[in-house]
């Protein structure tokens, strides 16, 4: 029997100094781009109040404050008078609560008290049923709608479809509830708002929640209008081309709004 002679073991491909040198960059930048967008989620801006609600003309109709009500919140409410509703408002995905003062400070005026709370990592995902203590601690003696925008708009369909009874309505903004959620065996009055031009939100995916919202819910669109026309916090990522200005699609959205609240009963 004759035996086989050894095979002498391969020694790895050697990379070259160049090659070396890209690698180690190439990993160098992935890593920092790594780094960099954790620190922007988990590193969120300061609350700030007033700086993105400048030009509202109902400014001077409202008194904001930052309070604490299971986490910071920044109140809104009528500068004279009680008011008669109140808005709890979830923000977007990584948007900060006070690209959404500006709607609040125009509602003032109307007799609206607009709560927008502060959410860990600013994902309203992470803690879905705040309106909770928002409500408890706010909506004595009110009408109570709930609103959000965007991934926001999501939970505040998945509080309102898991606490019937608990809100006078719901408002979605560029939003609509999850596969798994759904509201059609209610009857609570809804209003959902698309931006026309709107590349974050597809539309029509917007109008296929629809079918999973109560019987009668109004679909309005907002002309010309895209994804971040609802709160003043600049362009977005992925986002469509508008072809009419802030000012007018924020016109358009505070009227479709006001219009909602007044026929709420």
């Amino acid at each position: 029997m004759t035996s086989e002679p050894p095979v002498s073991a391969r020694r790895p491909a050697r990379l070259s100094p160049r090659v070396r040198t890209w690698l180690v960059a190439g990993l160098s930048l992935l890593g920092g781009y790594v780094i960099a967008t954790a620190r922007q989620v988990a590193v969120r801006p300061p609350l700030v109040l007033g700086q993105d609600a400048v030009s509202s003309p109902q400014s001077r109709e409202a008194r904001v404050t930052l309070e604490q009500a299971g986490g910071p919140v920044i109140r809104i409410r009528p500068a004279g008078g009680e008011a008669r509703t109140l808005l709890v408002f979830y923000p977007g995905g990584l948007v900060r609560p006070q690209a959404y003062e500006w709607l609040g400070r125009a509602l003032a005026d109307q007799g609206v008290e607009t709560v927008i709370p502060a959410f860990p990592l600013d994902l309203a995902v992470t803690a879905a049923n705040r309106a909770d203590a928002l409500i408890g601690a706010y909506g004595d003696g009110k009408r109570v709608v709930i609103a959000g925008h965007s991934l926001g708009g999501a939970m505040a369909a998945q509080y309102a479809a898991r606490h019937p009874g608990k809100v006078a309505g719901l408002i979605l903004m560029a939003a609509y509830p999850a596969g798994n959620v759904t509201l059609k065996g209610q009857t609570l009055p809804v209003l959902s708002l698309l931006a026309e031009r709107d590349g974050v939100a597809a539309p029509e995916a917007v109008r296929g929640g629809l079918n999973r919202l109560p019987p009668g819910t109004t679909l309005t669109v907002i002309p010309g209008a895209v994804h971040a026309f609802f709160g003043r916090y600049g362009p977005q990522r992925g986002d469509g081309q508008p072809d009419v200005n802030r000012a007018q699609a924020e016109g358009d959205i505070l009227n479709a709004v006001q219009t909602y609240l007044t026929g709420l009963r």
